[in-house]
């Protein structure tokens, strides 16, 4: 395994914590997935998370499909043969479209994606024509064509894959200022005119990109309704976890890939 594959193994528990066997799992390649952890604790806030950001594989977009797909399924491994989570959370759009088939087939718990709002936004566009703002790789995957096919037949549907956006929601949560030119020219392309009528939806397919809420509605061309999945997120796992299945606490733990220390953060 290469260094930038490699991690610390998940076996330090800090005294006083309570038993986390049970605990509800949310992974993601970075801090974007605490937009989903947030609203899993705001409907479930008698059970413990434990909350797993891949510093070492972000970002995602870099990654050959195949060896990302192989990370992604050796890292969940790893933490949950430790923690023996009652459910998994891919709080990552571009995770969830690459390995959900094959994390479904390997655990026994269940396990809950993060795929674009479509959807959603499809039935709440006006003017018929959405924007769905995601990494690369979320954009050109079949399961996002697939949603589209599916759910929003008679939408036109911008596809918008975007470098940088959550580097930026990064530099935001760790304190630093944010590039809202460079923002503003990644989402530029989510405002389109189509058959006389404008963008009236922006899909957020990135769990990063709801940190950002404020600064692209401040930036943004004309005003639109910016779909954040987090909630959906949440509401399916109520539908697939019953309440209490998870740990009896409200602990929350922090794990880096790389072991590093994780963030102070307030959400």
């Amino acid at each position: 395994m290469s260094e930038r594959q490699s991690f610390v193994d998940p076996v330090t528990i800090e005294p006083g914590q309570c038993d986390v066997v049970g605990r509800i799992m949310v992974f993601d390649s970075g801090i974007g997935g605490l937009t989903v952890a947030r609203q899993i604790q705001r409907n479930r806030p008698n059970e413990g998370l434990l909350y797993v950001a891949d510093d070492l594989g972000f970002p995602y977009g870099d990654w050959e499909e195949g060896a990302l797909g192989d990370h992604i399924e050796e890292v969940v491994a790893r933490f949950a043969a430790k923690w023996q989570p009652s459910a998994l959370v891919i709080a990552c759009n571009t995770a969830s479209t690459l390995v959900l088939p094959r994390l479904r087939a390997r655990f026994s718990f269940p396990i809950v994606g993060t795929v674009p709002a479509i959807k959603p936004a499809a039935e709440k566009t006006v003017s018929g024509v959405v924007a769905v703002l995601a990494t690369p790789g979320t954009v050109r995957r079949d399961y996002t064509r697939d949603l589209i096919s599916k759910y929003a037949k008679g939408v036109h549907v911008e596809l918008v894959g975007a470098t940088r956006i959550a580097q930026l929601a990064e530099d935001k949560m760790a304190g630093r200022d944010v590039d809202t030119a460079l923002l503003l020219q990644q989402i530029s392309p989510c405002f389109v005119e189509y058959q006389d009528k404008r963008t009236d939806c922006v899909v957020l397919g990135c769990t990063h990109y709801p940190f950002l809420l404020e600064e692209l509605e401040q930036i943004a061309p004309w005003p639109v309704a910016w779909i954040d999945p987090s909630p959906a997120v949440a509401r399916q796992l109520d539908r697939v976890l019953a309440q209490g299945a998870g740990a009896e606490c409200t602990t929350t733990l922090y794990r880096y890939t790389s072991g590093k220390d994780f963030p102070s953060l307030t959400f």
